[in-house]
């Protein structure tokens, strides 16, 4: 049976599918005088991206924990208050030891308010070689606000991180992924190069805003502990499982097609003891394949940014 690929070389729609690239030596039959690549610019045929959430410490008053939502109004949950202090006291500092481990680098989508909180936990991860991204100064829901509210929104986060990091962000994440009609506009106007807040596509891409590239690299819902730990209580063995086939599946596509695997890990449930365990074993496994690369995001944006090949919406 033909793959899609092929198909589409067979019936001569491939020009108009948004994969034809440049000429290379690591790429599928040629179509005309285009090729399709099978390997990213560096070499590798699957990237992995990993995020590691830092909101603990930026939470609201309200916000959601593994308690029941029976508190008496005008009380303060004050265990609540702890499952968060757990992200910033034990769950960043163990992964940042793990990331050293297994020798890779992830991106750190930083809320500007946890950030405030806890500038020295900011700036070691920076200085351990991770990527500080945006993450919005608060939880507030910025798809709501205006214009003008929500620049200044974005830019309090920035500067937040800037003053702890001494980094200015290139990369941003809204709350649940929920951006407004002109967050993109914001972003590339206070000189951010990408966005993740895009479940579309298993790798990265182009869009094009007031004339200018604009890169997305595409996040994860489906391998994500927010959603299967504490959202659905898989178990770590379950979350192992599952990511771990889509890499397999993933890293089998990848023989015809250049992909990307996106795992994300927040602070105060990807930082406990279990989970950590849990990706070290995923991440070693992965390490194993050959032609994955573990990149941070601002890397893969950058790559794509370059790209001739990369694929464009």
């Amino acid at each position: 049976m033909q793959n899609r690929r092929k198909f589409l070389q067979n019936t001569g729609l491939l020009g108009l599918s948004g994969i034809v690239g440049s000429h290379s030596a690591l790429a599928a039959p040629a179509l005309g005088n285009a090729a399709v690549p099978l390997r990213w610019p560096n070499g590798a045929r699957l990237l992995v991206s990993v995020s590691m959430q830092f909101e603990s410490g930026g939470q609201p008053p309200e916000a959601e924990s593994p308690f029941p939502p029976n508190m008496a109004p005008g009380h303060a949950d004050l265990p609540a208050a702890t499952w968060y202090a757990y992200g910033y006291q034990e769950g960043i500092p163990r992964m940042l030891d793990n990331w050293d481990r297994l020798g890779i680098k992830v991106t750190s989508h930083m809320v500007g308010s946890a950030v405030l909180k806890n500038p020295a936990l900011a700036k070691e991860i920076v200085e351990r070689g991770h990527e500080a991204a945006a993450h919005g100064m608060n939880w507030s829901s910025q798809y709501a606000m205006d214009y003008a509210e929500e620049k200044k929104f974005i830019a309090d986060g920035v500067a937040a991180v800037r003053a702890a990091t001494g980094v200015t962000p290139k990369g941003y994440n809204a709350n649940w992924l929920r951006r407004g009609p002109n967050t993109l506009r914001i972003l590339q106007e206070l000189g951010f190069t990408y966005h993740i807040d895009d479940l579309s596509r298993d790798e990265p891409f182009l869009i094009e805003l007031n004339g200018k590239d604009f890169a997305v690299v595409p996040y994860t819902l489906r391998c994500n502990d927010i959603l299967l730990i504490e959202g659905r209580h898989f178990s770590t063995g379950q979350f192992l499982e599952q990511v771990k086939m889509e890499f397999d599946e993933l890293y089998e596509e990848s023989a015809r097609k250049r992909s990307m695997l996106s795992v994300s890990f927040h602070d105060r449930i990807g930082g406990t003891p279990q989970m950590v365990r849990a990706a070290r074993e995923m991440f070693r496994y992965m390490q194993k394949h050959s032609g994955v690369a573990f990149m941070r995001k601002d890397e893969i944006a950058a790559m794509a940014l370059a790209d001739p090949a990369i694929i464009r919406a």
